[in-house]
Formats: structure tokens, C-alpha cells, sequence
């Protein structure tokens, strides 16, 4: 990760001082065993030898000689550090199939900016009045977590109600459980007929996350999630690598047959952020290792977000970056050695020796441990291969080479050409008959 620090603290130790601690670094912490009577600051009763701290500090309990201390830093690295299989996710697009696992696809690709979108999907609203307030959620559980990732890009957050919007797929009915089931194998097609409708992703520059609550119809209700072991999903609710989330909300039905309709149904929105914002961390590859029984983690609160997931994180966009970048200005040099009589302007150029420096910049920053810098250096670099690669003046040439213009315009041209070269040459022929036969004289 970063440069680490190891300190020898007996008794207590305030881990909040440790918050001030730079990007990409971490600092551990080493408890010796309390004596009676003294206070232990690890709970000896829960078995707990390493505590992670929210923000860049772990604490680890010594006692049990250099080879456990050693062997705990290295799982403590494992969980906290960026990882051979973090790069591998993070470079999953380049990396060959069959050499990276399922959830190595389930990351959103590095981007300048992303666009979140909340949509309520009511199929029955005269069955249903439902009512969310989705503007106290989202400034209350989602806005601290985008703040904590404000560094990372920007974000814009909108909400819509879709109403009569099916998901598309006709559950099954269970008798036994007398409730509707949507089985794991059915999931993949719920999502394009939805898809239809949101209509977010069409005028969008950033890539989109939606998170989509539905509420099934009466006729359909209640509806369940099953895994493909068949057991009911918990949280009632799927994600989509890439693309966002769903929810389903089930409605409680009226004892009463004579209940007036529609009922009103007001959402819980604490238990559907908790959802959402667990399937944003997934989505945004901040997901951590398996822990060992041994390790207690401290919780984010209410940002959502540790302090060293972030570091992972711009670990990961940065890397990504460098790669694009790389990609870029390769397939830009490619085409130019593919059109020998092109000509760069000076502007063009300009972008592509400002991104081999930014890049150069990101590297030597990376390496130094600056990651904050590093991070900016990465953004610029492929901020200024696009304006290259994607520039007017190269655009055509990318997209209608030369070859292509002759694939095109010789059906168009040569069935006209063929009666005119053989007129021209008819004329010619006759020309030279002319001057071969004799002038008559009278």
C-alpha cells in the first residue's frame, strides 16, 4: 500500500489521532498482553488479536513471538493493502478469460463522473398508493457515502415513480408457501424490459447506476428471490454487474377483503438504503477479503466508506487509468501508422505528449506512495488521450479510412464508368479509321 508504520503502545492508545494519516498509508499499532487489574485495549474474552480501525491504523496483540506478529501483519496486509487479485480486478477488461473469478466483473470501469438513479416501480397504482421519501434517504444515508467518494469522481443523484412498469417475467406460484417465487435463472431477463423504461442512460456522458424498487402488483404479491439452491434471499433484492440493483418491497395484504383501494403504503427506507448502499459497495469493488475469526473490523458509520477502502479504491482507479491510457494513445499510434499521408496538428500532438507526461507523472507518484497525486496525475492523462484520440480532425480517418472509401464509392462509380470508357474507346477506333482511309479526289 502505502509506507507502513509499526509503533509499540502499552495500555490505552486513541486510534482517532491516527486519522490524520496521508493516502495510501497505514499504520499498526502493537498491544503487549495487560497485566491483571490493567485495561486490555483488544477483548481477550472474544479471541480478537487484530483490531482495523475506519480510518488508516490497525491494532495487533504481541506476546507470541515475531512468527505470529509476522504472520498477522501479513493477513492484516491482505485485508487492508491493495492485493495481486485487486489489480487483477481492477485491470479485469485486459486481463485473459478464465484467469479472473465472477466478482472480478461486478466492478463499474474507472470514469470521470457517474449518474445514480432511484426508480420506484409501481405496476398497481390502483391497488397501491406508495409513498417514499427518497430525497431525506438520499441526503441522509447516500450523500455522506458520495462525499466520502467525492474524490474519486463526481456523482449526480435523481430519483423517479414509474407507474404500470412489470418487471417483465411471470413469477411462479408457490403453493406451499402460498406466495409468488422469482427463481435465479429468471433474474437476467427482469432487467431489459425495465431498462426500456427508465430512459436515464440515453443522454448520459457518465455511465449510470440505477437502484430500482419495486412493489408487485396485489395480483403477484407477495413475491420472493431464490438463490439457485432454492432458498429464499434475505434482503428480497439483486444486483447487476455494471449496471445497479433491485428491490423487491412487498406490501402487506388487508385482512379485510372490503379495504378500500388503492392502500397506502408508506417505505421503509432505512431497510431499502441498507440494500442499496450495500450493493453501491459492490458495484464500486469495495468489498473486503474473508476475515479471520481472529480480527475485528470497525464499522464506517455512517460515511459508508473506510478511510483505507478508499485508499484501495484510488488504488484501483489509478491503475485502471494507466492502462487506459496506454490503450488510447496505442491504438491512436496504430492508426497513424496505418495512414501514411495523414496530417497531426499541433493541438492534437500537444494532448498526446501532455498525456505521456501526466502518465509518467502517475507512475513515478504511484511508486512513491503519493497516491492522492497519483490519482490526479492518471485522470488528466486520460482526460488528454481522449481529446487526442477522439479529436475532429482524426475522427473521419477513424471511422472511414481509406479502404472503406473505396469499398464504397467503386460500386457506385464503376457500373457509370464502364458505357464511358467504351464510348471513348469507340471514338478512339474511329478516329483511327479516319486517318487510315484515303482521301477520295475528284
Amino acid at each position: 500500500m502505502g509506507p507502513l508504520g509499526v509503533g509499540r503502545k502499552v495500555g490505552f492508545c486513541p486510534l482517532k489521532v491516527l486519522s490524520g494519516v496521508a493516502l495510501g498509508s497505514l499504520v499498526c499499532w502493537q498491544s503487549s498482553l495487560c497485566s491483571r487489574g490493567a485495561p486490555s485495549l483488544l477483548p481477550l474474552s472474544q479471541g480478537i488479536n487484530v483490531y482495523v480501525g475506519k480510518h488508516r491504523s490497525a491494532l495487533l496483540r504481541a506476546g507470541q513471538g515475531l512468527a505470529t506478529l509476522h504472520a498477522r501483519l501479513q493477513q492484516l496486509m491482505q485485508v487492508m493493502s491493495f492485493t495481486a487479485s485487486s489489480i487483477s480486478a481492477a485491470l479485469s477488461d485486459r486481463v485473459p478469460d478464465g484467469q479472473l473469478g465472477p466478482d472480478a466483473w461486478r466492478h463499474l470501469k474507472s470514469s470521470l463522473g457517474y449518474e445514480i438513479t432511484f426508480s420506484l416501480l409501481n405496476p398497481d397504482p390502483k391497488s397501491h398508493d406508495v409513498d417514499w421519501d427518497i430525497e431525506g434517504a438520499v441526503n441522509h444515508y447516500v450523500q455522506p457515502v458520495l462525499d466520502k467518494l467525492n474524490i474519486v469522481a463526481n456523482f449526480s443523484v435523481d430519483s423517479q415513480i414509474l407507474y404500470y412498469a412489470v418487471l417483465g417475467v411471470t413469477p411462479r406460484f408457490d403453493k406451499e408457501s402460498s406466495s409468488f417465487i422469482l427463481s435465479a435463472h429468471s433474474l437476467p431477463h427482469v432487467i431489459n424490459p425495465v431498462e426500456a423504461r427508465l430512459g436515464s442512460s440515453a443522454a448520459s456522458l457518465y455511465p449510470v447506476l440505477n437502484f430500482l424498487l419495486y412493489v408487485p402488483e396485489r395480483s403477484h404479491s407477495p413475491l420472493y428471490i431464490q438463490d439457485k439452491d432454492g432458498a429464499p434471499v434475505a434482503t428480497n433484492a439483486f444486483h447487476s454487474p455494471r449496471w445497479g440493483g433491485i428491490m423487491i418491497y412487498n406490501v402487506e395484504v388487508p385482512a379485510s377483503p372490503q379495504t378500500s383501494l388503492p392502500l397506502h403504503v408508506d417505505v421503509d427506507m432505512v431497510r431499502v438504503m441498507e440494500v442499496f448502499l450495500a450493493q453501491l459497495r459492490l458495484l464500486f469493488g469495495i468489498s473486503r477479503e474473508e476475515l479471520p475469526p481472529e480480527f475485528l473490523v470497525e464499522s464506517p458509520g455512517n460515511e459508508g466508506v473506510a478511510d483505507w477502502e478508499l485508499d484501495r479504491l484510488l488504488w484501483a482507479h489509478t491503475l485502471e487509468n494507466i492502462a487506459t491510457v496506454s490503450t488510447t494513445l496505442t491504438s491512436l499510434a496504430q492508426l497513424l501508422d496505418q495512414i501514411s499521408n495523414i496530417v497531426i496538428k499541433d493541438d492534437v500532438a500537444s494532448e498526446v505528449y501532455r498525456a505521456v507526461a501526466a502518465v509518467q507523472d502517475a507512475v513515478a507518484e504511484l511508486a512513491e506512495g503519493r497516491l492522492h497525486s497519483a490519482f490526479q496525475a492518471s485522470k488528466e492523462a486520460v482526460t488528454c488521450s481522449e481529446r487526442a484520440f477522439f479529436d475532429p480532425s482524426l475522427l473521419h480517418l477513424l471511422y472511414f479510412p481509406d479502404d472503406q472509401k473505396f469499398a464504397i464509392y467503386i460500386p457506385l462509380f464503376l457500373p457509370m464508368a464502364v458505357p464511358i470508357l467504351l464510348s471513348l474507346g469507340k471514338m478512339l477506333r474511329e478516329a483511327r479509321q479516319s486517318k487510315k482511309e484515303p482521301t477520295k479526289m475528284d
